[in-house]
């Protein structure tokens, strides 16, 4: 089952911890994002392989846009 991992609110794009490549489990933190000066970790929901980051370090991102695709 393909996961598409996208941005709940508007944000800044801190660091991208998982490459694609990676094998991720639910809970696992795929991208760091900072909005109003607070950090939040984007986190898996499932088990899986990171087939795409959509993302890099210092966009700005919007709610809906995808960050990342996990198989």
């Amino acid at each position: 089952m393909t996961e598409q991992v996208r941005a709940e609110m508007v944000a800044n794009v801190l660091e991208v911890v998982a490459a694609a490549g990676t094998e991720v489990a639910e809970g696992d933190t795929i991208v760091l994002l900072e909005s109003m000066k607070m950090e939040i970790p984007v986190l898996c929901e499932g088990s899986g392989t990171v087939t795409e980051i959509a993302v890099k370090p210092g966009d700005v991102i919007q709610a809906g846009d995808l960050i990342a695709v996990i198989d």
